[in-house]
């Protein structure tokens, strides 16, 4: 990737040079790490997984994100970046500890804090007094409680600073954020952590860790609801002959709306929106709240899965038909196929009987795609080969690009449900396409 594809780190009043210790290399830990050292701090990022530390040693990066690899190459050649396995050493030496860790959903939705107790125990007995633990994972109100309880160092205070970085555009949203949250018990806590961001020209929210910890889930709650929203639209569009393109165009220029997550697709799903929105209601029903608008945003979203296959059910008789799926990325730019709408559509679609043949250009063959019963092509003709409909789950922009009329000679019927509004309808039909959108 060239350099100008990495965004330039704002100008400002740096803070001094910070040791931080990341620990968790996985998506949100490795973004963090690699632009608190592009920020000029000398950044330790640890994790369990050894292979994957050994292959990041080397400058190889375990998941597909833009401008990231370069960011991680620049900082190990400066030195300011390194990794390392096992995370109680560079905790040793930190002046900021970051909690990067998984918090999946439990067997009853809230969020599983089990990885944040293991690795609050082990760097526990090592921080240095007057240490930072920051939490970044994403955790309920609360957490930052627990994990004192767990560090058990009257002398280290935790904060919560949770991160807001979307997948295919992490880089740019860190260094560029909308804004920086802190949280802590004391406000000086607070500050200290914000420090390390003093070189972003961002809006900066110093509050409690209760209300930190909180900022996120509600954030990621509305954006579910604007998505389920924008997918209840179409439904109605379709019904009244309306286009929810021009639909939603003219809502979203009202200032008080925006255009931003106002978008037809098959639906929501990835690593982030839909575990926290479980985790927030199930948070939510702890405290003694029915939190039913959410509760109704999730059903709604598992309706519009149930359409989208009805969709393509509507066009070919499903037992037996060869379906081919262009996308199984949750969304264009990653390679994350956790809560994929896309590996969600091929399961149904399955289960109905078909054969799914997919093709992603950043995806290949694994235990989840085998798990869905999917088969991976090499290239998207492959995908259409022999197929009666072919289903676009993933708005690659390559997908555009395609040779249609090479397409309809490799096809056996010439249906086209497009779930992200992507493809030239009246260049389809042109050609002989039957052409079925989401809203449209």
């Amino acid at each position: 990737m060239a350099d100008r594809d990495v965004p330039a780190v704002p100008a400002g009043g740096a803070e001094r040079s910070a040791a931080v210790a990341v620990v968790g290399a996985g998506y949100v830990g490795l973004t963090s790490a690699a632009c608190l050292a592009r920020l000029g701090h000398r950044v330790v990022c640890t994790d369990t997984d050894e292979p994957r530390i050994t292959g990041l040693q080397s400058g190889k990066l375990p998941i597909h994100e833009p401008g990231l690899g370069q960011l991680v190459r620049a900082g190990l050649d400066s030195g300011g970046l390194s990794f390392a396995c096992g995370s109680a050493e560079a905790a040793s030496h930190a002046d900021f500890v970051f909690l990067c860790v998984p918090t999946p959903s439990g067997p009853d939705g809230g969020a599983d804090l089990s990885f944040l107790e293991a690795a609050a125990a082990e760097i526990g007995p090592s921080l240095r007094p007057g240490a930072v633990v920051v939490n970044k994972s994403t955790a309920p109100a609360g957490a930052t409680r627990f994990l004192a309880r767990v560090l058990a160092r009257a002398d280290v205070p935790v904060a919560s600073n949770p991160e807001f970085l979307r997948q295919g555009s992490a880089v740019r949203d860190f260094l560029h954020p909308d804004r920086v949250v802190v949280g802590a018990a004391d406000t000086a806590v607070a500050d200290r952590v914000a420090g390390l961001y003093a070189s972003i020209d961002a809006p900066v929210l110093i509050t409690d860790a209760a209300s930190a910890e909180t900022v996120k889930y509600v954030a990621n709650a509305f954006l579910a609801t604007k998505l389920s929203f924008s997918n209840s639209v179409a439904a109605l569009c379709e019904a009244v002959g309306a286009d929810v393109d021009d639909v939603l165009a003219g809502m979203g220029h009202d200032r008080r709306i925006g255009r931003d997550y106002l978008k037809p697709g098959p639906g929501w799903g990835g690593s982030c929106l839909p575990k926290d929105t479980r985790a927030l209601i199930d948070a939510a029903s702890a405290a003694g709240y029915d939190f039913a608008l959410l509760r109704s945003v999730v059903e709604a979203n598992e309706a519009h899965f149930a359409r989208t296959v009805d969709k393509v059910a509507s066009r070919v008789a499903l037992p037996g038909a060869r379906i081919a799926l262009l996308g199984l990325a949750f969304k264009a730019g990653t390679d994350d196929l956790r809560g994929s709408p896309s590996v969600e559509i091929a399961r149904r679609l399955v289960e109905a009987g078909a054969a799914v043949h997919a093709y992603d250009p950043a995806v290949r063959s694994d235990a989840t795609t085998a798990e869905a019963g999917i088969v991976v092509t090499a290239d998207a003709y492959a995908a259409c080969d022999g197929a009666s409909a072919m289903v676009v789950a993933t708005e690659w922009d390559e997908f555009r690009q395609l040779d249609f009329d090479r397409v309809a000679n490799l096809m056996v019927e010439l249906h086209v449900i497009d779930a992200r509004n992507l493809l030239d309808r009246d260049g389809l039909e042109r050609r002989g396409f039957t052409y079925s959108g989401i809203g449209v």
